[in-house]
């Protein structure tokens, strides 16, 4: 959980932790071990860095059956950066979520952005 909620916190804005603060709240991320998390956070930057628009990155722990995907809806241009809006579905211990997120590779490293921060960013 406090490995989550650091990782939330390296990618996300002000604006966009508020908005994903509920992420953790009950969900099946929460449940992961170490080698989920691993798993998880593999596959994420292999959606971001090498899976193309509408295509699902997957995997799974064959220890403990967690398992998730995450899906590239869309790639653009935004904040100076490429982006990504991405569907993420995670399952474990009977738990299962599917969150849509908005990200962007801004000096070098993908963050988190709200849909406020997006629409700011068009409007300048």
């Amino acid at each position: 959980m406090k490995i989550i909620f650091s990782l939330l916190l390296a990618l996300a804005s002000a604006p966009a932790m508020a908005q994903y603060a509920s992420l953790l709240r009950d969900s099946a991320a929460q449940r992961f071990d170490d080698e989920d998390l691993r798993l998880f956070l593999d596959n994420a930057r292999k959606a971001l860095n090498e899976t193309p628009d509408n295509q699902t990155a997957s995997w799974e722990n064959p220890k403990t059956r967690h398992r998730g995907e995450v899906t590239v809806l869309r790639s653009f241009e935004a904040m100076g950066g490429r982006c990504k809006e991405v569907k993420v579905l995670n399952q474990a211990q009977g738990r299962k979520e599917t969150n849509d997120f908005n990200l962007c590779q801004l000096d070098g490293k993908w963050r988190l952005v709200s849909p406020s921060q997006l629409k700011k960013a068009k409007a300048r």
